[in-house]
């Protein structure tokens, strides 16, 4: 299972784990947004994904915007494959080899289930079930999440974003098709070694329940590299199963209060640009890769190395075997009309950057799915960086490159709006 820097294999499925599609055409020009129920989406899924996607459909690849969820009970992607037995190897390659496939098999199904569709569109905010995870601390450090009532706590590094934007697609009648729903918080809430797609599961279940059986409910999750679920002053665990059904059963609730609020929206005309850039890597010294290949030589065996030692390690290696190669991040934007636009970016972006794309985009309503088309690790913005902690530890790229992705989504944002039409 994925999600820690230890192994966890799977007992069993709370609930089934999915790839759901939806499909937008307009004048001829198709796109379509993919939520994986996995923790991540390795780059080499999405570019096969979207090959065969092109091949069984007559939507080009390069239209696709293919997310994960991030949930942390799911599948290992492949990058942490070891300590584990031959078979359970097998078992892991045949399921990472088969998932362009049923990836392609869900955006096929959406796309032979076209019909005709209004949009309405509203934001919804919820701010009592995430919380930052970088703590400034006593002695001067930030902390990540550095546990419940630590008295040396100062108080947390930046906020969250409550923003719950909320996209509804319906047939003319008025009647519910699809629910598309974006919030920044980490999906680390159910615990336990049963696969599940954790509160983003309680959130559809209760939503067709509601809403109708045959509503898919398509969650994304916008930037929430520094967000979680945990509470410091909340004295309980958080970490169960009940734990993903509060949360989810919160965030559907506020779906319902918000769709009284539903705007229906003109979508004029559909659009979709790309800018594939190339982001330094992070600094690391030669000397420590012979000490990093120990450490994951190690990996497996309980207690053997310390958590950060064992983040640090995998980083090293993975850079190393890049030769100073920079990192490449697609920075992709869908837009429907003048009010709204889809921003996919591949990492765990922090906060303050996802905010700052959606003030400054020309677009009403502009939602940012992260680890999107790939997954480049964490995206820290640049004050992060001389404060250290996990998240910093663990990123992969240089101090810019998460401003950088948020300056090319707003250069192409604004494109895409000068280009606008009304049909």
């Amino acid at each position: 299972m994925a999600g820690y820097y230890y192994v966890r294999l799977s007992e069993g499925v709370h609930d089934p784990l999915h790839a759901k599609a939806l499909v937008f055409e307009d004048h001829g020009v198709k796109a379509a947004l993919v939520a994986l129920d996995l923790i991540h989406v390795p780059r080499e899924i999405v570019e096969a994904a979207r090959e065969q996607i092109s091949k069984t459909t007559d939507i080009p690849g390069e239209n696709v915007m293919i997310s994960a969820i991030h949930s942390h009970t799911g599948p290992e992607m492949g990058s942490r494959l070891l300590g584990i037995q031959p078979a359970t190897k097998r078992l892991a390659d045949t399921y990472l080899s088969g998932l362009p496939g049923r990836i392609a098999e869900a955006v096929r199904r959406a796309d032979a289930g076209l019909q005709p569709a209004r949009i309405c569109v509203a934001t919804g905010r919820e701010n009592s079930i995430s919380f930052p995870r970088r703590y400034y601390m006593k002695d001067g450090t930030v902390a990540w999440n550095p546990g419940k009532h630590n008295p040396n706590i100062v108080g947390p590094v930046g906020g969250i974003d409550p923003d719950i934007p909320i996209v509804v697609f319906e047939t003319p009648a008025g009647k519910p098709l699809a629910i598309y729903m974006n919030f920044a918080c980490h999906l680390d809430t159910t615990g336990g070694l049963f696969f599940s797609a954790d509160y983003a599961y309680t959130i559809s279940r209760l939503l067709s329940e509601i809403k109708g059986a045959d509503v898919l409910t398509l969650f994304t999750i916008g930037a929430a590299g520094n967000i979680n679920h945990l509470d410091v002053n909340n004295p309980d665990p958080q970490s169960s199963p009940a734990e993903a059904e509060r949360i989810g059963t919160i965030l559907a609730a506020d779906v319902l209060k918000t769709w009284g609020h539903l705007v229906e929206v003109d979508p004029g005309v559909l659009r979709v640009s790309h800018e594939t850039l190339d982001l330094p890597i992070a600094n690391y010294k030669p000397e420590d890769v012979e000490t990093a290949r120990g450490i994951v030589a190690r990996y497996g065996e309980p207690h053997a190395d310390s958590f950060y030692a064992r983040v640090n390690a995998f980083k090293i290696l993975e850079l190393n075997d890049r030769h100073g190669a920079p990192i490449q991040a697609e920075v992709q934007v869908i837009a429907l009309g003048n009010q709204l636009a889809w921003v996919g970016m591949p990492g765990e972006i922090f906060v303050n950057l996802g905010k700052t794309l959606k003030l400054l985009s020309p677009f009403p309503h502009t939602m940012l799915d992260e680890l999107a088309n790939g997954s480049i690790g964490y995206v820290p913005d640049r004050s992060a960086y001389p404060q250290g902690a996990y998240e910093v530890v663990s990123s992969r790229l240089a101090p810019g490159g998460g401003e950088r992705m948020v300056d090319s989504a707003i250069g192409q944002l604004i494109a895409l709006r000068g280009t606008y039409t009304n049909r």
